[in-house]
């Protein structure tokens, strides 16, 4: 990876990899301790307590980690880590109504993530079942009785589905992946490649970091499902920031990902990168700020992504449709149209990469023990399918493969590989062109260009307004007269959902991978989106906050000769 040789890159593959051998019963010893030991308790339960589960399940999740940064040439960090995670659900009453109900307002939390042993241990790992298996059941069945009370005393809930789905159950199990990583070579090249924002002076802080993850995940329920199954994760990271004149902080970011660290980039690529994000830093410290606009926009492939993930892909999550609480934007559009007609989007974990990037959102089960499988959610502009987890709402009684969490939270229904695909598309040359006469057509001084965005935040409760933010860091007036593209800082996409997406016209004909790490309900989980570039006839954007703090006082070192 970072290399400038295709020596030097084999040496580095063979520094950090991720293996897999034979794998016979024998190897069996978690998912076996786990299996028994989950039936013992279910047997016990069953028998003694008042009321009996109906359904028990175990996860735990073994997650090896590893990184090192740099920053101008010298090693910031150096950071490892081996946990275990056990995740326990206790479900009393039955499928129809149970310990998990949804109570307007109230968030449900049973779990706790209790670490567990390191070491294969049956005895050790029985104990931390045991205990966790008690302590949790005696939460589900007071729960049951307040929400049985609950019942009683309110109003009818809208949607009178389950609570539990009944499932298929799976027997999978394959070799855990392991993890090789010389922190040594790994600190050198970090540091090599760091030394490149030793050139741009202003930047008060910058940093390459290489980041790697082992997560080997171990299932079983009562139902009869065992799985074991895993994969690993690789990033680069590049990132810098300053503040400009006027107190406005002003940053930009690169990163890469694979499921395997021989497809991570060559160091050719990586150093590219380092030094667009030191130029693009420095530009934006004497870029113009924004000011509140509305006109037409292009938003790259990348920063359609985002903005496909947040202002939709969170809205049709199933569990957010059950909930009374929550905005339901489209829980009643089933069969209608929500997009425009040539954009179709569908969500597949199955699918391991898109050209020669590896998607971040793949998996082969879910964390309820559901075969991932690929869920078309708008064909043709028409809404067909949301993200489901076990549990059901109106209309749609099956999980589709998308209950998914962070160790120690409750599973919900969660986004994977969003992918959005046109039937009107054109080539980025005639997109521009579109954009020009679009910016004519309404009169408008300029239109916009979104090259790239870091993140978003969309509100989804019924108690918010409906509405998002995109975070662009990237972005740029696109004027009709032929001046260059100017760059600008300070600018969030504002707006609510329903009306933002009735405002794409076209796409451009190819697509761009989004990487990232998203964060809900249910805590921080690895999706990707996938999307074409987008021209939009109406976006708007707010000026950003500025801060109070001016620059340093002292000169810059690196401006006196400093090393």
């Amino acid at each position: 990876m970072l290399s400038s040789s295709i020596v030097k890159i084999l040496r580095i593959a063979a520094l950090l990899t991720f293996t897999a051998g034979a794998f016979g019963a024998e190897d069996h010893v978690v998912l076996n301790t786990m299996s028994q030991e989950l039936q013992r308790n279910f047997d016990v339960l069953k028998q003694k307590a008042d009321p009996p589960p109906y359904f028990l399940s175990y996860e735990i999740t073994d997650q090896d980690s590893h990184s090192v940064s740099a920053s101008l040439g010298v090693l910031n960090s150096e950071d490892s880590s081996h946990n275990r995670f056990l995740d326990v659900s206790v479900r009393v009453g039955d499928p129809k109504l149970d310990n998990y109900r949804r109570v307007r307002g109230e968030r449900v939390q049973f779990t706790s993530g209790a670490s567990v042993v390191l070491d294969d241990t049956p005895a050790a790992l029985r104990q931390r079942m045991w205990l966790e298996t008690d302590r949790i059941y005696r939460a589900a069945a007071e729960r049951l009785i307040k929400i049985k009370t609950n019942q009683q005393v309110k109003a009818a809930d809208r949607d009178k589905s389950a609570d539990f789905s009944s499932e298929e159950s799976y027997a999978h199990w394959e070799q855990p992946t392991a993890l090789r990583f010389d922190s040594g070579h790994w600190a050198g090249d970090v540091r090599e490649l760091s030394k490149d924002f030793l050139q741009y002076k202003d930047l008060l802080a910058s940093d390459v970091q290489v980041s790697v993850l082992s997560d080997n995940r171990y299932f079983v329920n009562t139902e009869g499902t065992k799985i074991q199954h895993g994969r690993g994760f690789a990033r680069v990271i590049i990132s810098a920031s300053a503040r400009a004149k006027d107190g406005m902080d002003v940053s930009d970011f690169a990163s890469f990902e694979a499921a395997d660290p021989k497809n991570l980039p060559s160091e050719d690529t990586i150093r590219a990168a380092v030094n667009k994000v030191g130029k693009n830093v420095e530009a934006l410290l004497t870029a113009p700020t924004a000011e509140p606009f509305v006109g037409p926009a292009i938003l790259s492939g990348r920063a359609s992504g985002v903005f496909f993930h947040e202002i939709f892909g969170h809205r049709i999550e199933g569990h957010r449709q059950k909930d009374e609480s929550e905005g339901q934007t489209f829980t009643m559009s089933v069969g209608k149209p929500v997009l425009p007609d040539f954009l179709s989007v569908t969500f597949d974990p199955t699918i391991k990469r898109i050209g020669n990037v590896d998607l971040n959102g793949t998996y082969e089960y879910d964390d309820e023990g559901v075969k991932a499988r690929p869920v078309v959610s708008v064909q043709n502009g028409i809404l067909r399918n949301f993200l489901m987890s076990r549990s059901p709402i109106e209309g749609f009684d099956h999980s589709n493969g998308h209950g998914r969490r962070q160790p120690g939270l409750e599973v919900v229904s969660r986004q994977s590989n969003l992918i959005v695909t046109s039937t009107r598309t054109v080539s980025d040359q005639r997109l521009r062109q579109m954009l020009i006469d679009e910016i004519k057509r309404q009169n408008k001084p300029y239109g916009l260009y979104f090259e790239d965005i870091t993140s978003g935040v969309t509100t989804t409760s019924r108690a918010g307004v409906q509405a998002f933010k995109v975070v662009p860091v990237i972005v740029y007036r696109v004027y009709t007269d032929g001046r260059p593209d100017e760059l600008i800082r300070g600018a969030d996409i504002v707006g609510t959902p329903l009306a933002s997406f009735a405002k794409i016209v076209a796409t451009s004909d190819k697509q761009e991978v989004f990487n990232g790490y998203c964060g809900a309900e249910s805590g921080s989980v690895p999706v990707s989106a996938v999307s074409p570039a987008i021209l939009i006839s109406e976006i708007e954007i707010e000026k950003k906050d500025a801060s109070q703090d001016l620059l340093p006082l002292l000169p810059s070192p690196l401006r006196e000769g400093g090393n």
